[in-house]
């Protein structure tokens, strides 16, 4: 999954058996590991790894998969910048393309706040640097209601509701790229 200058590998491994230790008896369990391009995990990762994994979680029917498990890899192959959001989107890809089922779809948005109070979507790493405040927000596509919110940095109520409405306006464009790629990848002649 390629997003402006962010690389994301992602792969979906399961349903498939659960370690006792982990095992849901009413559902299926879903873990998420993030890989950096270079050395292991750190804190940052595993903070996106449960941004990820919970709002996988709302939206997959993991009921119709119990006492078993679903592992979600991504792997960065490049970072410059809004790579939570590309996290998401990496994610909701691999789970359509695995034929998991879900109840909605979801992509992610990330918007940065610059010093001047301009909004930014898809900032890239020197603009995420430089901004007073960054906000990853995951909208899913029945409502387009807001799943999920990252936050950093300090801003006003009103910049927050801008940066929502910025959002849930830039993912009728991630959809509509999701409806896009389906078709070509269901379309082609056998």
């Amino acid at each position: 999954m390629a997003a402006g200058t962010q690389v994301c590998w992602p792969g979906v491994y399961g349903p498939a058996e659960v370690k006792v230790s982990k095992e849901i008896y009413d559902r299926a369990t879903l873990e998420v590991l993030i890989q950096p391009k270079v050395g292991l995990p750190s804190v940052k990762e595993r903070s996106q790894e449960q941004n990820v994994r919970e709002t996988c979680e709302a939206s997959l029917l993991l009921s119709l998969h119990p006492r078993s498990s679903l592992t979600l890899v991504l792997q960065v192959l490049h970072d410059d910048g809004s790579l939570l959001s590309c996290f998401l989107n990496a994610a909701c890809m691999a789970l359509m393309d695995a034929g998991l089922p879900m109840s909605c779809l979801f992509c992610g948005v990330t918007c940065a706040i610059a010093a001047d109070g301009e909004i930014i979507t898809d900032p890239t790493a020197a603009q995420e640097k430089e901004c007073r405040a960054l906000l990853t927000f995951a909208i899913d596509s029945k409502k387009c209601r807001v799943m999920m919110s990252s936050t950093k940095g300090s801003f006003s109520v009103q910049e927050l509701q801008q940066c929502i409405a910025i959002s849930q306006k830039a993912s009728e464009k991630i959809f509509q790229f999701y409806r896009d790629s389906v078709q070509r990848r269901y379309s082609k002649n056998l």
